[in-house]
């Protein structure tokens, strides 16, 4: 079968890419708006873009019927958010957060969560993530047309808090990280059926 996305409607669309782009990390973002109300939203488009800097992105969708979801208009007005790793202990508590709520909410009173300062950022992290990554702004790319844009945020991590039990030296493992990841559908899947391949050496 041969499809082209471009002939299909949003609903179509969106089901073709999240059951071929998979597993895919989930980005758990903390944001704070100008009221001083909290929020924390899963997103799934979600990659690290370079090491040094460190820069991450993550897409932000419209909400049901158009416009704009807080975490983007709280972004847009700290010039700041906050990723956290969802691992297994996380996924209830997250998909809790997941709904659309109205913009004077706390997601994380409705999630059952603990927001906690960061350092240098004005956005909460979430204590109960075993990794936080707090990041400024860099720029925000758009695309389609009003009501409908999508958003994909682009943000450079100022500073990571690690729980010390994921550490093995300075490497975060796996095993002991325990991150789920979203597929298709209602699906997640857990990061335990775990292979390791060497990378060819270079020949020179």
């Amino acid at each position: 079968m041969k499809i082209d996305p471009a002939n299909l409607n949003r609903k179509e669309a969106h089901e073709l890419l999240v059951g071929a782009v998979l597993p895919r990390p989930i980005a758990f973002v903390s944001t704070v708006g100008p009221d001083g109300v909290f929020n924390v939203a899963p997103f799934s488009y979600f990659t690290a873009m370079s090491t040094l800097p460190a820069v991450i992105g993550f897409g932000v969708g419209p909400r049901t019927g158009g416009g704009k979801k807080d975490t983007l208009v709280n972004i847009e007005y700290a010039k700041d958010f906050v990723i956290n790793v969802v691992h297994e202990a996380l996924a209830e508590a997250m998909n809790t957060a997941s709904g659309e709520y109205p913009s004077n909410v706390d997601e994380f009173q409705v999630s059952g969560l603990t927001p906690v300062h960061s350092d240098l950022v004005k956005s909460p992290r979430v204590a109960e993530s075993p990794v936080n990554m707090e990041c400024r702004l860099i720029q925000i790319l758009e695309f389609g047309e009003a009501p409908r844009v999508n958003s994909f945020i682009i943000g450079e991590v100022l500073r990571v808090h690690v729980k010390d039990e994921l550490l093995v030296g300075d490497v975060i493992k796996a095993s002991r990280l325990k991150a789920i990841g979203r597929l298709g559908e209602d699906l997640y899947c857990r990061t335990m059926d775990i292979f390791e391949m060497k990378r060819p050496q270079r020949p020179f």
